[in-house]
């Protein structure tokens, strides 16, 4: 499903991985607020509900803001219901036995309505902003789920902007999310514009998370700093305590195998 946003030309605010981190995103709309952006100029790149303790009040707080969410795999598979999250993890991975204890949790507090929202999130999202087509997936159009790094080939970008303009036509720029990592990228074809998550933080051992801001037709990265201390407390009331709650404080993934070495913390990358 293709939504086209038409013509945005003012500021644009773009996030991904909201992740059930409420405290996160209360934070991003303080941000937003301060720099005068409004919903109908955010757009999210998916995966609303993760791995946080707050999962219905982040959903309520997303449509409140009536920003614009493309369906993440997370979207897609609470939407149907599923027993997993539909990254295709490798199995006993650590991505994969943490899933089986956040998945679970956020499946059982994700209400009907909630679930109809998640179903009517489009593929894939374009707009225009100041002369230029922009299209935003969630990690790869080819597949959902794949993470698309920043030091992927240039054959990975190259096929997935084949398949997008296959589908909705010539674009300029893409947006996505889902590796967790915010990035720009020069490819023959255009800009490949990751803006990060902000729901947990990018591995690099800071508990700030990452969100972009487009404006003018150039993209700015900000760090978003929140109180992820309450953010962990939350996790841990809830009893999720697998690993996710002290990547909020460590500023580390609990599953950075997942990860190319070159973008590791020290300790795997030296492992």
């Amino acid at each position: 499903m293709h939504r086209d946003l038409g013509i945005i030309n003012g500021p644009v605010l773009l996030f991904g991985g909201p992740y059930s981190n409420l405290h996160a995103l209360q934070a991003l709309i303080a941000d937003a607020d301060r720099f005068q952006i409004r919903g109908h100029h955010m757009i999210c790149t998916g995966d609303v509900v993760a791995y946080c303790g707050a999962p219905a009040q982040t959903v309520d707080t997303i449509r409140q803001m009536g920003a614009s969410v493309v369906a993440g795999n997370c979207e897609k598979q609470l939407a149907e219901n599923a027993p997993d999250c539909g990254c295709g993890f490798d199995a006993d991975s650590a991505c994969d036995l943490l899933s089986q204890g956040w998945y679970p949790f956020a499946n059982a507090r994700v209400d009907p309505k909630a679930r109809r929202w998640m179903g009517h999130c489009p593929d894939i999202l374009s707009f225009r902003h100041q002369g230029a087509r922009y299209a935003v997936i969630h990690g790869g159009w080819t597949e959902i789920a794949r993470f698309i790094w920043p030091n992927s080939s240039n054959a990975v970008f190259e096929m997935e902007w084949c398949a997008i303009e296959s589908s909705i036509g010539a674009v300029d720029h893409v947006i996505a999310g889902h590796c967790g990592l915010a990035f720009v990228k020069e490819t023959p074809q255009g800009r490949w514009i990751n803006p990060g998550v902000i729901g947990m933080p990018p591995n690099d051992g800071r508990q700030q998370t990452r969100y972009g801001i487009l404006d003018g037709g150039e993209v700015q990265i900000h760090r978003l700093s929140y109180d992820a201390e309450a953010a962990a407390a939350a996790m841990r009331a809830a009893g999720l305590t697998g690993g996710y709650e002290a990547a909020l404080l460590s500023g580390y993934w609990p599953s950075e195998d997942i990860l190319p070495v070159s973008l590791r913390g020290p300790s795997l990358a030296n492992g």
